[in-house]
């Protein structure tokens, strides 16, 4: 039995043994199974987030500026170059209008300074200074000074002391013309001057200044003390008288009173007269004249005077300058101006440049085509030059000028006077011509002008500032989106990272504690 027994034994335990030896071996091939599945899952995890370009961990923050830059850059890079398109083309139009306006302010300049006109100019500078008129003028003319015109002044008795109490009360101050002793009113009213109790010399002189009487003050200093001087305009109808009304407890306002009546009255009463009110008198031409003022415009044809002394019983001349010289001049650096402006034109209206297709620049080409035809003297009679054209003006296929001088020589030997009526500032004439055409160019009203092309090119920038602006704002807004998800998945990925770290820390637990079972 025993013998039995133990055999019976013995089978079973090696039966138990190759059992046990079967277990161990499933055991090892399923964790192997397992160990190469989740290794496989985690590097079908790390290519996915390699491709990404994140590597396992999202930079939220840098992937959403990347992805929000790149959603918005064809429209961003797009308007930019449309500004960029539209700030060529307004610095080239802005560069045509300043170069129109420079030409009118240049010709303008030359005018006043009296180049290109016949100018009037005095043997005797003493006696007169002289300018051009309004008209034009020539030949020789003789001027003979009498007397200027002056304002009449009176001037107040001493004060000792500036700060001395002059009395209170009210002055009156009336403008007419006088004749001996008797004052004759003129048309305006008497004007009261209100003079406070307790002023000075200084403040009554302010007080009249300030009245509107067409008479001016002021405090004269000498070794004795001080005086009010009052002076009126030039011209024997602007004499005055001064009247006084006292307030009776604080007097003293008489002494600063005069009229040609009391003239006569014992010094020291009353204001004393120092200079009459007198016309200017003088002969121009032969021909004896007055003037309220030594200021004289339109004396004669092409002559403006401004009288500054005598000369009586000797006259002087006035003559006119030959603007022959300077006319050719201008008109040589007038055509030089013109074609800087052309060919800057020209090079900025091309095909493919910036004003090819601009109708600011349209016009102003049409306006310079059209320049030497132009009429700029309707009142010119006949024979007379009243276009550039009869000046030698020429329009060159290209739109160029060139001056023809032949021309322009036959009309100055031809009539040089009326050649110099053109150049002046009037309504009429080569300056009022360009004047206009700069004019037009720089109107910002008008449409087909480029000063219109401008504007309407500026309140494109400004639609594309905004439109940029509105991008910005979306951009700024799908970035924050794009950092909220990319942050969250950054969060999820991190997540699987870890469960995939327990996943194969456990298997191996779990395959370490098999292998030391069996």
């Amino acid at each position: 039995m025993t013998t039995i027994s133990s055999t019976s034994s013995s089978t079973g335990a090696t039966s138990s043994t190759a059992a046990g030896t079967a277990a161990t071996s499933a055991t090892t091939t399923a964790a192997a199974s397992t160990s190469a599945s989740t290794t496989a899952t985690g590097s079908a995890t790390e290519a996915l987030l390699t491709s990404l370009g994140v590597s396992g961990t999202i930079n939220a923050t840098s992937l959403a500026d990347e992805l929000s830059t790149a959603e918005y850059a064809g429209q961003v890079d797009q308007l930019n170059t449309q500004n960029s398109t539209l700030s060529t083309e307004i610095s080239d139009a802005s560069t045509l209008m300043n170069m129109t306006s420079t030409l009118a302010s240049s010709l303008d300049s030359m005018i006043n300074a009296g180049q290109l006109s016949s100018t009037p100019q005095i043997a005797n500078s003493g006696v007169a200074t002289v300018s051009a008129g309004t008209a034009t003028g020539s030949g020789t003319t003789t001027l003979e000074v009498d007397a200027l015109a002056q304002g009449q002044t009176i001037a107040s008795p001493t004060v000792s002391s500036g700060a001395t109490d002059v009395g209170s009360g009210s002055l009156t101050i009336t403008l007419g013309t006088i004749a001996g002793s008797t004052f004759t009113p003129g048309s305006q009213n008497p004007i009261n001057v209100t003079i406070a109790q307790g002023s000075t010399l200084a403040q009554m002189a302010s007080a009249i200044n300030s009245a509107g009487a067409g008479v001016s003050a002021y405090v004269a200093t000498n070794s004795d003390g001080q005086r009010l001087v009052i002076t009126g305009p030039q011209g024997a109808a602007n004499a005055f008288t001064v009247s006084a009304s006292e307030n009776a407890s604080d007097p003293g306002l008489s002494q600063f009173a005069w009229s040609p009546a009391a003239s006569g009255s014992p010094s020291g009463s009353g204001a004393t007269l120092a200079a009459s009110a007198t016309d200017a008198s003088y002969i121009l031409d032969g021909v004896q004249r007055t003037s309220a003022s030594n200021a004289i415009t339109d004396a004669a044809p092409g002559i403006s005077l401004n009288l500054t002394g005598t000369n009586r019983g000797n006259p002087t001349t006035i003559s006119f300058t030959d603007p022959t010289s300077a006319i050719t001049t201008g008109m040589n650096d007038l055509v030089s101006a013109l074609n800087t402006i052309v060919n800057q034109l020209n090079t900025d209206s091309a095909a493919g440049a910036a004003l090819n297709n601009n109708a600011g620049a349209r016009a102003l080409q049409q306006s310079l085509s059209s320049l030497s035809s132009t009429v700029v003297m309707p009142d010119a009679t006949t024979g007379q030059p009243a276009t550039l054209a009869d000046l030698g003006l020429t329009t060159n296929k290209d739109g160029t000028f060139t001056l023809d001088t032949s021309v322009l020589d036959k009309a100055l030997q031809a009539n040089s006077s009326a050649v110099a009526a053109m150049f002046t500032t009037g309504a009429n004439g080569v300056y009022a011509t360009v004047f206009n055409l700069s004019q037009a160019v720089n109107d910002p009203t008008n449409g087909n002008s480029l000063a219109g092309s401008v504007k309407d090119m500026q309140s494109q920038q400004s639609t594309i500032t905004t439109q940029l602006s509105t991008i910005s704002t979306q951009q700024t807004t799908l970035r924050t989106q794009l950092v909220s998800q990319y942050s969250a998945l950054n969060s999820t990925v991190t997540a699987y990272k870890s469960t995939q770290s327990f996943l194969t820390q456990q298997v191996a637990l779990w395959t370490n504690s098999s292998s030391s079972s069996g």
